[in-house]
């Protein structure tokens, strides 16, 4: 990984997080239902004079204190996605100019295109090779500090008190929340099998990783010159 690779990758990021919340977006108009941290999300902005939007970036920017509390590996790509991914979604929720859909069967079709949408966007995003979000970030963190509890069940604990918080603060459950539960994944496995992409194979870039190889860069273009 070059300079050039690096700034191309920040572009990339950026474009796969706007893939990404537009797929988002979908799954909230859809109106079947939140995903759990949505749904943790607009119960926030019920309670506060923030938007949808400003609530997520508050959030994202908590859990990547969280992250760096749990000593996780942070790089560019995951402060990019804590600062734009919620206003991402905020924007395209307020452009949209279509009325609040109110027909079960269309909200699941749309959640699942939204699905799709998401897992493109997540593979451009993390083809940069500049660390995973805050959120995944906070996963694989407790994942490491609970040795003897399965990944997948650590993922649904955490998923479980998101989405009772959200709950609670007025973020609404439904039909679509079950789906986003178990079917995003599922989607995401399928798209990522049809481009025959392993996110595991990628060799990720910590933030001083990424500023030494910067540095050494620039070090180097002023020499030459």
């Amino acid at each position: 990984m070059n300079r050039k690779t690096i700034l191309l990758g920040w572009a990339r990021i950026v474009l796969g997080l706007v893939v990404f919340s537009f797929g988002v977006h979908l799954t909230i108009w859809a109106n079947i239902g939140l995903a759990p941290w949505d749904c943790l999300g607009m119960g926030i902005a019920n309670h506060t004079p923030l938007n949808y939007g400003a609530a997520m970036t508050i959030m994202a920017v908590v859990i990547l204190g969280i992250d760096l509390l749990l000593k996780e590996r942070i790089g560019f790509g995951t402060v990019i996605d804590a600062l734009l991914t919620g206003n991402f979604v905020q924007a395209f929720n307020s452009l949209n100019p279509f009325p609040e859909n109110d027909n079960l069967w269309i909200g699941i079709g749309v959640m699942l295109i939204g699905f799709v949408f998401m897992a493109l966007g997540m593979w451009i995003y993390m083809s940069a090779e500049q660390c995973c979000g805050p959120r995944d970030s906070l996963l694989v963190g407790l994942g490491k500090r609970l040795p003897k509890v399965p990944i997948g069940i650590v993922e649904v604990l955490l998923w479980a008190v998101v989405l009772l918080a959200g709950w609670l603060l007025g973020g609404k459950v439904g039909p679509g929340t079950v789906i986003s539960t178990f079917g995003a994944g599922l989607v995401m496995h399928l798209v990522y099998s049809l481009l025959r992409f392993d996110p595991r194979t990628l060799e990720h870039k910590s933030l001083p990783e990424t500023i030494r190889i910067l540095t050494d860069s620039g070090k180097a273009a002023e020499t030459h010159n």
